[in-house]
């Protein structure tokens, strides 16, 4: 893993523990195989180096579209995500913020030195899967199995990011302030400034 990047399937991701990371994970239901591959043949008569923006554009477009199902809209579900983006904070990670969307999940952490990123983002999705399908009374793939990370650079990306992700069901014309969604950190999460400086 060279600089701690690497490829897998369409998204580039940097695994370097340590790194704060802001993350997205959709449902499986979410984002058809058919519809992937038509952006990433679109995207390919574009510059590289405007690539990953456009994609994460298009990406994030569909996901407050509603595209699936949007199981995520039980409280039953949405709870347990929830639960599970907790369960490990000051342990594996330092959970700075959430929201969880009725198709996916924008997520905020600050790895711990020894977990890797691709070993957290397993943990979340087959715990969660497993739970959920058990719930739902199905079986077979829950979360799509891809996400998108992007590495946060500093202390004023990171407002950015918390902004964005708090906003995320205000321009999905969900609720009217952040604080209104039920599943998300917006007003109801805080970190010691203390813990941010020890983790950076």
């Amino acid at each position: 893993m060279q600089d701690h990047w690497y490829s897998r399937n369409y998204l580039p991701h940097r695994d370097a523990p340590g790194l704060a990371q802001f993350i997205t994970f959709r449902l499986a239901d979410s984002l058809p195989e058919t519809t992937l591959r038509r952006i990433e043949t679109e995207l390919e008569m574009m510059p590289p180096s405007e690539r990953k923006d456009a994609r994460y554009r298009r990406l994030a477009a569909l996901d407050d579209a509603g595209c699936g199902a949007c199981v995520l809209r039980q409280a039953r579900l949405a709870l347990l995500v929830e639960n599970s983006l907790k369960f490990f904070h000051l342990q594996r990670y330092l959970l700075l913020c959430w929201v969880i969307m009725p198709n996916h999940v924008h997520v905020a952490i600050r790895t711990h030195p020894a977990w890797h990123l691709d070993d957290i983002l397993h943990s979340w999705k087959s715990y969660t899967a497993h739970e959920a399908n058990k719930i739902l009374g199905t079986q077979g793939e829950f979360w799509h199995r891809e996400f998108h990370d992007r590495w946060i650079r500093d202390g004023s990306h990171l407002q950015d990011v918390i902004r964005y992700t708090h906003n995320n069901p205000v321009k999905a014309r969900l609720c009217q302030e952040p604080e209104n969604w039920p599943w998300t950190s917006a007003g109801r999460w805080q970190i010691d400034d203390r813990l941010l400086r020890e983790n950076s």
